[in-house]
């Protein structure tokens, strides 16, 4: 049977988590799937483990990388190979519940008009995690951000717009990022769009592709009935390193989005944001306890090298398309 979705699941060392992922999409889906997942050459056994569980169920194609491509190139590779009129960008580190995947289909067929579709993501206890979606970024925004007005005042639009503070993610809405661990677009604008764009290593990527789509038509929605749970971070390994890998996507969505002079001030603001943050450190004295955003600082060269058109994979990196 052809189906009608294609689930696109890009694996890091997230063995135990992956497995309870493939296995909800199994249990929770009625709409016919095909699951194309890749593995990112984890080291913890995920992709033997999922070998082992998947490999007898004919809608379940695994696959693997030598190297760690990144969530970018993963999706576009196995985004090549998608039979389904959709493309469901789904993390390793979510459940499906309550048949989240019909239900978002469902959302797609009654707001076609939102081109990219988004559900509601809640803790494994329930409780709501606000990540699914995010406004646009602003020159506002990211001053709010640096200047610490984004901490002080989170329940207040004015100074909190890219959270939608005080929406519990029930209803449907228009938003500005729908984000990459639930993710529906129709493989026809998947492939006008081109994917994800390869500059993107990890993280921005959604953004970036939602900020395109947005100029070819698009308004992306989410919708509080399909629902999943997102853990969040279960590849991550240290604050920093995550912290490092926001700054470099960032900077390079706002090269590609923002004007020169905006673009300018975004730099500007994050090296405040940073420096701002290891002058906290000193002064509260967790300077020797926890030097996250010293070790940010220190590697403001790697996140800074957005600055120029430099592919983060490096030369002669084959990519997804």
């Amino acid at each position: 049977m052809t189906p009608v979705v294609s689930i696109i699941v890009v694996s890091y060392n997230t063995r135990e988590m992956t497995l309870v992922c493939l296995e909800s999409i199994r249990r929770e889906t009625r709409t016919p799937f095909e699951v194309l997942f890749i593995d990112n050459d984890s080291d913890d056994g995920s992709l033997e483990a999922v070998r082992d569980r998947f490999a007898d169920d004919d809608r379940y194609v695994i696959s693997d990388n030598a190297t760690n491509l990144g969530f970018a190139a993963g999706n576009n590779e196995m985004g090549g190979l998608a039979r389904g009129e959709f493309i469901l960008l789904l993390n390793p580190d979510t459940v499906v519940l309550d048949g989240a995947v019909d239900k978002i289909l469902e959302f797609a067929a009654r707001a076609p008009q939102h081109g990219i579709w988004g559900g509601r993501t809640v803790f494994a206890d329930g409780t709501l995690n606000p990540t699914n979606c995010w406004g646009r970024f602003t020159l506002w925004s990211l001053f709010c951000q640096t200047v610490g007005l984004t901490r002080l005042f989170r329940r207040t639009r004015l100074f909190n717009p890219r959270a939608y503070p005080k929406w519990d993610r029930t209803g449907d809405r228009e938003v500005g990022i729908v984000t990459g661990c639930f993710f529906l677009i129709t493989k026809k604008a998947w492939n006008q769009l081109g994917g994800f764009d390869r500059e993107f290593f990890m993280y921005g990527e959604e953004a970036d592709l939602c900020e395109r789509a947005r100029a070819a038509g698009a308004r992306p929605g989410c919708s509080g009935d399909p629902t999943i749970i997102h853990h969040g971070g279960a590849s991550e390994r240290t604050r920093a390193g995550k912290t490092v890998k926001l700054l470099d996507a960032q900077v390079r969505f706002f090269r590609r989005h923002w004007g020169r002079p905006a673009f300018r001030a975004s730099l500007v603001l994050m090296d405040a944001t940073v420096l701002i943050r290891v002058l906290a450190e000193a002064l509260l004295g967790r300077f020797g306890e926890d030097k996250t955003w010293s070790v940010v600082w220190a590697e403001r060269s790697i996140w800074r090298r957005g600055v120029q058109d430099v592919d983060p994979l490096g030369p002669g990196v084959e990519h997804g398309s």
